[in-house]
């Protein structure tokens, strides 16, 4: 009995495995071409035919527009982030044998290989070929109805750094289709205490930042950060000039939704906070906390909360950015000899 079957099993046992075997092939030919440094690929123009920008992403600047998978719009305005984005290009690209887009057969043997596989080589290579083909909106979806999602999250809790680093970047791209987003927010917290309890301005605090900051760009999954607030405050002030920019970068996400905006406001902030109003600030860095000053004003004029604030402790933001150094410090860039910081500050000062 059986038979006929139990051969047509076999033979698609030995189909799997040699899809297997040609995937480790490929991944692994890398080393013998001179073990060059692993690093993420910008993708092609399939991306934007796709219905998506380049790199599945949508730049920071550009107007509300569709989220892949889905339409819809980024609530008040948030900013994707990518691997790819071009204030992030990687330092050094893989080979020539990851150019290729995958179909669904290929994606299918890839993800059994991530899965089954303990050479950490290997992990990263697959990881990187997936990130890769994450960039195309349909390949986020497919992944996604592969069961990919949750093989690529496993990863994150891996003992080998830059095996963690990859799969927060395959996530991060995986995460610009809003379906997604709903597999994804369980690693949330996970990547949070990474972020916070990791060594500062490393690799993979970034790659969590950058895909915490695509988490919320809509508002559907920023009050699983409320808790955070005060840490991500602490690793703006203590970061280098990459990690404040990102680490704003979420910050004006949050700060543009006024269920956010108490929670901000709670937060402990040490003073050091305003001398990043200082003139001589990079303008990528003034510019933005410029900017979350006026959010969140916005917001507590939307709430009806500027006659009767809640009751805010000392030291809390609160307490700095409507204090009377804050405002002097704002006013004192009225002269700025950058002409968007000087124009920001004049939207700013009739309101303070």
């Amino acid at each position: 009995m059986g038979g006929p079957r139990g051969a047509g099993w076999v033979a698609a046992g030995l189909l799997l495995g040699a899809g297997a075997c040609y995937c480790i092939y490929r991944l692994t030919r890398g080393r013998r071409r001179g073990d060059r440094e692993l690093g993420m690929r910008p993708s092609k123009s399939a991306g934007e035919t796709a219905g998506c920008p380049a790199g599945g992403i949508l730049e920071e600047g550009t107007s509300k527009g569709q989220l892949c998978g889905r339409s819809a719009r980024p609530q008040r305005g948030g900013t994707w982030e990518s691997q790819w984005s071009k204030t992030s290009q990687p330092e050094d690209l893989t080979d020539g044998s990851y150019d290729d887009v995958l179909n669904a057969a290929q994606l299918q043997k890839l993800l059994y290989l991530l899965e089954s596989t303990e050479d950490p080589v290997i992990i990263e290579r697959a990881l990187i070929t997936l990130g890769n083909n994450a960039a195309f909106s349909v390949n986020q979806a497919i992944i996604r109805e592969l069961g990919g999602i949750p093989i690529v999250g496993n990863k994150i809790n891996h003992s080998n750094q830059s095996i963690k680093e990859k799969a927060l970047n395959a996530l991060n791209n995986l995460s610009v289709n809003v379906e997604n987003q709903i597999k994804i927010k369980i690693y949330i917290n996970q990547v949070c205490e990474d972020v916070f309890s990791g060594p500062l301005n490393s690799a993979v605090q970034l790659a969590g930042l950058r895909l915490l900051t695509n988490m919320t760009v809509t508002n559907d999954h920023q009050h699983m950060l409320h808790s955070y607030i005060t840490d991500l405050f602490q690793v703006l002030l203590t970061g280098n000039g990459n990690t404040k920019v990102q680490v704003l970068k979420l910050l004006l996400n949050l700060s543009e939704n006024p269920a956010m905006t108490e929670g901000l406001l709670r937060a402990q902030v040490d003073s050091s906070f305003l001398s990043l109003y200082d003139s001589h600030v990079a303008k990528e860095i003034l510019l933005r906390v410029l900017t979350l000053f006026q959010n969140i004003n916005n917001c507590l004029k939307i709430e009806g909360r500027l006659a009767v604030q809640p009751t805010f402790t000392e030291g809390s933001l609160f307490f700095l950015l409507h204090g009377e150094e804050c405002t002097q410090k704002i006013k004192a860039l009225v002269d700025h000899h950058d002409a968007e910081v000087k124009e920001k500050v004049l939207t700013i000062i009739p309101k303070i």
